[in-house]
Formats: structure tokens, sequence, C-alpha cells
């Protein structure tokens, strides 16, 4: 159970929660595209693109949501050196209580107990907090970010950060007027196979990229109940649309550059009817109606003109796949059902006459020889810390990488990986599909949340080799 534990986002219930308000943002068509309005940056507002803070040598970490991802992040940050955790806040006292016993199982000091409510407005109001950690639902992510981040501190939220459109100019609002990082927590850039793959990109072995996919896919039928309060289930019920594109969506924008030299420009959705969304939802809710469809497709056109493949599924016995794969020019990469990177010919074994009656040509390039490309391209942060990585965990080590970097950067002034535009980018697909599908699967264009800036940093090649 212990290696599914990613599925469970924690944690503190929430009281009342019903269907999400709809967006109240105005939009337009045009020229057929539906286009959402992207509101004028505020007068002292400014960029947070590659923002940075001034060097933190002892990050103060304190935790909201403790209930399923919230215990395993106080875990890992246990592990890190130069932190402190200083408040530990759940709606529940006795998770609190049990991930105390997590810091004193690595001989460190009790943290300050918040629970109740309001206990997490208490937490965000010390003065000794540096970074707030949020692994709450859904539903709790930006009001608890935007909080934070008014009160002077760093934010970290699970994924999605954001469920609307309003939410996610909430988000890049409140840090660029704070002048504080927000980043959501998307662990899949960090896993091994994607890190590796990004380093050969960015050193050209793929040629030009031309197109990118990923999906979350996965059966929950064994898991609705973990999720307290049925929150989860319930919010499917009521939203249509790829409600969690960001762990098949976060890798493809980074193999892209997006908003990092290049942007998404616009996208299109189509879904099937619901069938196993629907009986669950009978079952468990008694609900006559469902809106999250058991199959959504997702398509995304960018200002360079490559693509991107998206699929969300949760219902039907599928394998579990992020899909991940790369398409460029000169190769390509995939990780589901099958891992592998495949060439020409030449660039593997020298020149060679190819067999065109040979299908068995056109395939991954033999077990050896990637294993000597993984191991020449390693990425840099993998290669540093790779070894506790898979020692401490999370997801088998990706959810430390990501925790460790996050830390690093903070401990020496530096941009963050992901930042918050990455968290609008990634987390508002929920919202463009359903307006895409409840149109007729017509076009819906992209914001751009960093207000014409898409272009002024050159590549996350930049932003991740410090």
């Amino acid at each position: 159970m212990k290696k599914f534990a990613f599925l469970l986002f924690s944690a503190a219930a929430v009281l009342c929660w019903g269907c999400s308000t709809p967006p109240a943002e105005g939009y337009s068509i045009v020229d057929g595209v539906i286009v959402f309005d992207v509101p004028a940056r505020a007068e002292g507002q400014h960029s947070v693109l590659r923002l940075t803070v001034d060097p933190i040598p002892v990050v103060r970490v304190g935790f909201i949501g403790l209930g399923m991802r919230g215990p395993g992040a106080v875990e890992r940050f246990a592990n890190i050196d130069g932190v402190e955790i200083v408040a530990l806040c759940d709606l529940y006292p006795e998770r609190v209580d049990k991930s105390q016993e997590i810091l004193a199982g690595h001989n460190l000091p009790a943290a300050a107990p918040y629970s109740g409510e309001e206990g997490w407005k208490e937490l965000c109001l010390r003065d000794d907090i540096d970074l707030v950690y949020i692994c709450t639902p859904w539903q709790l992510h930006v009001p608890m970010a935007v909080y934070a981040m008014e009160h002077g501190k760093h934010v970290a939220v699970e994924v999605p950060a954001a469920m609307s459109l309003d939410e996610c100019w909430q988000l890049v609002d409140t840090a660029e007027k704070t002048q504080r990082h927000c980043m959501m927590l998307e662990n899949c850039v960090y896993d091994f196979f994607e890190l590796t793959t990004l380093n050969m990109a960015q050193h050209g072995l793929f040629g030009e990229i031309l197109h990118t996919e990923g999906s979350y896919i996965h059966n929950l039928e064994p898991y609705w109940d973990y999720y307290q309060g049925n929150w989860r289930l319930d919010f499917n019920q009521s939203h249509r649309g790829d409600v969690y594109a960001t762990h098949g969506l976060g890798p493809a924008c980074q193999l892209l550059d997006i908003h990092r030299g290049d942007k998404m420009n616009y996208l299109v959705a189509m879904d099937t009817k619901s069938v196993n969304g629907l009986k669950l939802a009978k079952e468990k809710m008694g609900a006559e109606t469902f809106a999250n469809a058991d199959q959504t497709l997702t398509l995304i056109k960018t200002e360079r003109g490559r693509t991107i493949l998206l699929e969300h599924n949760v219902y039907t016995p599928r394998p579990y796949s992020r899909m991940y794969q790369l398409t460029g020019t000169e190769g390509f990469a995939n990780k589901y059902p099958v891992e592998g990177y495949a060439f020409r010919p030449e660039q593997i074994a020298g020149e060679e006459i190819p067999d065109h009656e040979n299908l068995s040509e056109h395939s991954f390039i033999p077990q050896a020889a990637k294993a000597a490309l993984m191991e020449r391209y390693k990425h840099p942060i993998a290669r540093d810390i790779e070894e506790k990585a898979r020692r401490v965990g999370g997801h088998g080590g990706m959810d430390f990488i990501m925790d460790y970097r996050l830390v690093y950067c903070l401990q020496h002034g530096l941009p963050l990986d992901q930042d918050v535009y990455d968290a609008a980018e990634w987390s508002c697909i929920g919202s463009l599909t359903a307006a895409s599908l409840e149109h007729n699967s017509m076009p819906v264009a992209v914001p751009d949340f960093t207000r014409g800036d898409w272009d002024k940093v050159d590549g996350f090649r930049h932003a991740m080799a410090q």
C-alpha cells in the first residue's frame, strides 16, 4: 500500500466543499477560439520570472495537512540538512501527534502544534517560518497559499495548485505583489528517467523537439475511500475535463521550455461518456450524474509549432502510465509501457545501410546502449543526490529530489526550478478543457500568465543547472 501513497492527497477535512464556484472570468470567442481575459498587471506588482531572494542558510518550515501526503513530506525534510521543522498543522490534533513521532524518530525537537479550523492561519502568522508546505485537499490550496504569501512566507503547494482560472491568477498576482516564491510540488519532473531525458534534450540528442505526451492514467478504484469526506470523487462528480493534468504536463512543458522560450497557445479537448465514474458515484454518493469522463484527451499547440497530447483516466483498469513521450527530429524517448530511446542507427553504431524489410530496426536502442547513455547524461541534480534519494524514498526518490532541490535553491538564493507561472499554466488545464468540452471541443486559448514575458528566459537548462 505504501508505494501507492502518492494517490492519497492529504489531509485536513474540508467542512463545506460541494461544487466549486464556476469561474467568473470573462471570455470572448475570436475566430472560433475561446479567449479568456488576461488581467493587466496591477501597479506595484512585478514579474517573478527567475525570482531570487536572499539566501536562507537554515530553512524554517511549517507543514499544513498531515493526513496522507503530509507525513511523507515531514519524513523527507527530516533527512535534509539545513532545515528546521518549526510547526505542524492539521484539522485533527491526533495527526499532528503522529507526525511529531517522525521528528522524535530523527532525534529532532518537537514542532509547535496547530489544529482546528483556523490552525493553519495561526501557523502562517508566525515570524519564524520561511516556507509553508501545503498538503491539503485541492480546494484549500489557493486560500492557504495566498494567505501564507501575504504574511511573508514562501509557499510549496501540492498538485494541482489551483482549481480555476481565477485561482490561478490569485496565485500569480499574490506572488508578484509579495515577491514570494510559490512552487507547485510537481514531483514527476524529478523522476530519474525524466531528469536524464531532459538533460539529453538540452544537449541536443533529440534534435528539435516536435511533440510530447503525458498523462495521468491510474485506476483509483481501490483508493477512493481513502480521500477523507469523499472529496476527490465529489470534485470529479461535478467537474468535467482533465482535472489532474500536472503529472503529465509538467515534464512535457520542461522539455518544451514553456514560458522560457515557448508558450502554450491553445488546446482542444474531447472526452468519452462516463460509465465507470457514474457507476461509482451512484454506489458511493447516490448521484445520478457524473461530469468527469472515463477518458479525457487534450491536444495543445505551442507558439513554436510543437504539440502536446495529454490523457486523463482514473476509472478503467488500464495499467498505470504517465506516458512521458518525446518525439524529436533526431530521436525519440518513451517511458510507459516500455522505457527506452530510439535514434538513427548511425547515431549509435556508426554508418549503416538500413534494411527496410527488417522492422525490428525501427525499435529502441539495445539495453546496454541505453544504460550507457543514461549514465553519461544523468542530470547533475540526480547525480548529486541519487543515492540518498533512493534511500529516503518518496515514489522511488523523486519526492526527495524535489524537496532537496527546493531547499537547496532557498539556501543559495537561487530561482526555483518551478515558479508560480508553472503552477498556473499546469493547473489551468482543468478549467480550459472543461470550457472546450462544453463548447463541442472548441479551441481554447491558453492564457499567458507571464503577461508577455514568456520569451524573456532562455530555457530550463539555465533554471536547473545551478
